[in-house]
């Protein structure tokens, strides 16, 4: 593949994010995630005001401004895998202390590379990595379903404080449907296959599936999600892209729901299999959103089905046919808005004539009806070398020029990033060499924290700012921002527990010095404080 310039990527496939889409209807082997192992705002300025600022013997001019300098918001996430032991742990049965120190690590290389999110799988086959009533403990974990960690601990608990204290979203990651994996050891009798054999039915490649349209199925599915959405202090739920199974798994053959069928069917049921089919997953997305929404509407729920709704939208594509196949409308959950954000998984790379990366998310950001967050899914793992780098980076950076007003990207997986430096350190040098904002979710919530009260001093060359808020259980991040003489607004982004913070106050060899600076609080959504500009006095 020849490499495009970053540039000259983005300009071409801006345009092409205006192209009308025209619909036809014209196969590629599905590339699952486990199978695939505005620069300056300025704004509204108040009139200048002169104050006192506590601490202070001098009068500094102040600015009030509606918009902080930067828009620093960008969502960066990365998943992590337990099925299989893809990611996480790397291998069943290691002691407590073994999968403590490398989930540290992984959430340390979050931080490290400037990384906000991480989308942590917890149920990859009807059972659970965290302390439940209603699922078993997973094998993935300890080498046996149903035993617990030993010495006790809740994982998920612990993954969800440790990345909070690393700045970082904890979204939790499920499969609603899949019922055992190949690769997931004995079922035993702590499984849903064994307790509930009725809800459960086998494929062709071992994998066990839950009937999506038997309504104990959705009932017991959804009360695992607000279970976990009850007693965790997550910042999202996230499906991934297993509704029904592909046809692969069942060598061909259609899904074998035939009694469930029948009985829709006797009872005056009218809908075709597939509009039935589609119809139950449609209302349990639905469903889904709505339970989360009445209980903790601050957390988010994501989607990230596969990359292509249908072959030929756009006209150009082909490829897997995920509404006929996996009875998944995923252009009707976008449009509807049942979702916060929506992480098609486009696997493909620029240049990929029936599967173009900027081409799929021109479209399904067409589809963006209710302005809804849409972070694409990348994919990380074709290597760490000089192209395979490359194509990464345009990727991001035609995703920020497609889709400027909230700006986001989803990596799978994890692994990859890890195992090959020069691409971690492309990111961190380039696209992810600053910190970001999550994005804001406005249709959740659009107020605002108070801008916080602000005193600094100068003292011996630092000036050391404090500042405080009548509400600090609302503040989720505080930003430092500051200007120096002849210089661009730079900032910091810091915990929701800090009130204090230092900087040089002058620097380099000009001896340049502090020129200006301001403070604004965001809430857990995303939501900045206006922005108070302080003009130091000479």
């Amino acid at each position: 593949m020849n490499k495009i310039p970053h540039l000259f990527a983005t300009a071409l496939f801006l345009l092409l994010s205006f192209t009308a889409c025209k619909t036809t209807k014209p196969t590629t082997e599905p590339s699952t995630q486990e199978n695939v192992v505005k620069d300056t705002i300025v704004s509204a300025e108040k009139p200048e005001v002169k104050e006192e600022i506590p601490g202070e013997d001098n009068p500094v001019s102040i600015k009030e401004k509606i918009n902080p300098p930067l828009n620093i918001e960008e969502f960066r996430a990365a998943w992590i895998a337990t099925v299989a032991n893809i990611n996480w742990p790397s291998k069943s049965g290691l002691s407590t202390y073994q999968q403590q120190q490398e989930a540290l690590k992984l959430l340390d290389f979050l931080k490290s590379h400037n990384f906000n999110a991480v989308i942590f799988q917890v149920r990859p086959q009807a059972d659970a990595l965290y302390q439940s009533e209603l699922e078993p403990w997973s094998y993935f974990l300890t080498g046996e379903q149903g035993k617990a960690p030993d010495p006790y601990y809740d994982p998920l608990d612990f993954w969800i404080k440790e990345a909070h204290k690393r700045g970082l979203e904890l979204h939790v990651w499920l499969n609603p449907y899949r019922a055992h994996h190949t690769t997931g050891g004995k079922v035993t009798s702590t499984s849903i296959i064994r307790k509930k054999p009725e809800l459960a039915v086998e494929l062709a490649n071992g994998m066990w599936w839950l009937d999506p349209a038997q309504k104990e199925t959705q009932d017991h599915s959804a009360a695992v999600v607000m279970d976990i959405v009850n007693r965790y202090d997550i910042d999202g739920v996230h499906f991934d892209d297993y509704f029904y199974p592909y046809d692969s798994y069942n060598n061909g053959k259609d899904f074998p729901d035939e009694k469930t069928f029948m009985a829709y069917q006797n009872a005056d049921g009218k809908l075709s299999k597939a509009d039935w089919r589609r119809d139950h997953v449609n209302k349990f997305i639905k469903r889904i959103y709505e339970e989360i929404k009445a209980e903790k509407p601050f957390v988010k729920f994501g989607l990230s089905p596969f990359g292509i709704w249908r072959p030929g939208y756009p006209e150009s594509v082909s490829g897997y046919d995920q509404y006929d196949k996996l009875y998944a409308d995923a252009k009707l959950w976008l449009n509807e808005g049942w979702i916060d954000y929506f992480t098609p998984q486009l696997y493909w790379q620029i240049n990929q004539y029936a599967q173009s990366f900027p081409e799929l998310l021109g479209w399904w950001e067409s589809e963006n009806t209710k302005n809804r967050h849409l972070w694409p899914g990348i994919n990380v793992g074709l290597g760490g070398d000089e192209k395979n780098v490359d194509e990464t980076i345009n990727q991001i950076m035609i995703t920020r020029g497609m889709l400027p007003e909230s700006k986001g990207t989803v990596h799978w997986s994890i692994g990859p990033l890890v195992k090959h430096k020069n691409l971690a350190r492309a990111l961190v040098e380039g696209p992810y060499r600053k910190k970001a904002l999550v994005p804001p979710s406005p249709w959740l919530d659009d107020s605002a924290p108070e801008v916080p009260e602000f005193s600094f001093k100068v003292e011996n060359d630092r000036l050391l700012m404090n500042w405080e808020v009548s509400d600090p259980k609302d503040i989720s991040r505080y930003v430092i921002w500051f200007k120096y003489e002849q210089g661009n607004w730079d900032y910091k982004i810091l915990d929701g527990n800090v009130t204090s913070f230092s900087l040089q106050n002058v620097v380099g060899e000009k001896k340049k010095m502090m020129e200006r600076i301001g403070i604004t609080a965001v809430d857990r959504l995303g939501n900045q404080s206006d922005f108070k500009e302080i003009i130091l006095k000479k």
